[in-house]
């Protein structure tokens, strides 16, 4: 999927990110990088809201966990079951989200797809401000395939 098209699903399937000037920037099975402007997610100290950073931190993991998916072949409902965000500095500039998959836990999700039509990954992005680091997040995802939802009713 290229950045452009990652960029007008989200904004389809996930209106807030349209309300956040979200876009992709970068858009693989290994590596997301989401962008936003500080104007439409600030806050009346004149810094970045901390929700807003927690949104665009969860929707660049989930992204990345949705195009492995993708990638795969695994037809599947990912939602996110838990999440953990630390804020280290206030974000006074543009932001960016940056998340990335290792192999190993994701093959371990990927047998669990297979063999049971649940997985589980945990998923960690990292939110800049410009240059500086402006906080860390930690989520965990469930995709459950469409089989598995389709037997469980």
């Amino acid at each position: 999927m290229t950045p452009e098209a990652l960029t007008q699903y989200l904004h389809t399937t996930i209106p807030l990110s349209r309300a956040m000037e979200v876009s992709a920037v970068r858009a693989s099975a290994s590596n997301v990088v989401l962008v936003a402007p500080l104007l439409p997610n600030i806050n009346m100290h004149g810094t970045l809201f901390g929700g807003s950073g927690a949104t665009l931190c969860l929707l660049a993991a989930w992204s990345a966990v949705h195009l492995r998916l993708e990638r795969d072949q695994f037809e599947t409902e990912l939602v996110i079951h838990t999440s953990q965000m630390e804020y280290i500095a206030p974000a006074r500039e543009a932001i960016s989200a940056h998340s990335a998959i290792d192999d190993g836990p994701w093959e371990r999700t990927a047998t669990m797809l297979a063999k049971r039509g649940r997985g589980r990954i945990t998923v960690s992005a990292q939110l800049f401000s410009g240059e500086t680091l402006a906080a860390r997040f930690v989520g965990e995802f469930v995709a459950t395939t469409y089989e598995r939802l389709r037997n469980d009713q």
